[in-house]
């Protein structure tokens, strides 16, 4: 076993990164600014693959660097959606918050396994970041006189190109364009998960669907929200069919739906529109119910 070796820098940098995280959308003097999304992009994307992966294979000869790198990637494509799958199931739901503590716990959780696993080896055989060895060997590429002007040319295209996307990456994050605002527009079951809708009725019953709006217009934008069924127009109180939200706000509330006629496979729609176009709904969604004696 390896002696009272410190924490290995990849493993302490990913767990700095998951907390930092948590910190810019936790604090809300923090909660707009661009690095809360470029760490985010991190803890979804990357952070939850690589930490799986360190506890998976600690030993250096299990997979090299930009293998790790790629398959970090995938791994953590594969794992958010399992958790949010997860979630879905319990009485949290897919929230920021509760998919925020998720991943935060499972890869500071990961991070210390890894960590374990890789004090149990050798130090010579445990993984880690060659940072020191990467620099010189990147140095010996561009300086030294190896190899062909051809592989140098090569070397520094590489180079040129990934700043290049990274430069992009955080320009279109940074400055988005005008052209991609929108507004999210769902429907939930009454235990606020997207399952277990009220489909079906007796006659005078009434049923619970949680509406939710999200504003990402990044400006003030007046809905108005209106519930039909089979193009009749159901009674809404004020506060919820006159909604107001500013840039980056949630509006979220149950709303109680009590069909006025019989029928099968009748159209539940919930349109919304928006301050400038009064007669098209801007987002539509709807449900197929049924109102019948037998419900």
């Amino acid at each position: 076993m390896a002696g009272n070796r410190q924490f290995s820098l990849d493993l302490l940098l990913v767990a700095g990164l998951v907390i930092l995280t948590d910190i810019f959308v936790l604090v809300p003097v923090l909660s707009g600014s661009f690095l809360r999304t470029v760490l985010g992009l991190l803890l979804v994307l990357f952070l939850p693959g690589y930490s799986l992966i360190g506890a998976l294979l600690p030993a250096r000869k299990d997979l090299e660097g930009i293998e790790r790198a790629l398959l970090s990637l995938g791994l953590s494509i594969a794992v958010v959606p399992l958790m949010g799958l997860g979630m879905n199931y319990t009485d949290w739901g897919i929230r920021e918050i509760p998919v925020l503590t998720g991943l935060s716990i499972f890869t500071l959780l990961m991070c210390g396994m890894a960590y374990y696993r890789r004090r149990q080896l050798p130090e010579a055989e445990a993984f880690e970041v060659p940072i020191r060895t990467t620099i010189s060997a990147l140095k010996a590429e561009l300086l030294e006189e190896t190899g062909t002007r051809a592989d140098k040319a090569l070397t520094v295209l590489l180079l040129i190109s990934i700043l290049a996307s990274l430069g992009s990456l955080a320009y279109v994050i940074g400055d988005p364009r005008d052209g991609e605002a929108f507004t999210e527009f769902y429907i939930l079951g009454p235990d606020r998960t997207a399952e277990n809708y009220s489909t079906e009725y007796a006659p005078g019953d009434s049923g619970t669907v949680v509406v939710g709006i999200v504003n990402h217009e990044r400006r003030t934008v007046d809905y108005t929200m209106e519930v039909r069924l089979e193009n009749r127009s159901l009674p809404l109180p004020e506060n919820q069919k006159y909604i107001s939200l500013d840039h980056n706000v949630s509006w979220e509330e149950p709303v109680t739906i009590t069909p006025p006629v019989e029928g099968k496979n009748m159209k539940l729609e919930f349109l919304l529109f928006n301050e400038t176009e009064k007669n098209v709904p801007y987002r539509n969604v709807h449900l197929w119910i049924n109102v019948t004696k037998e419900a």
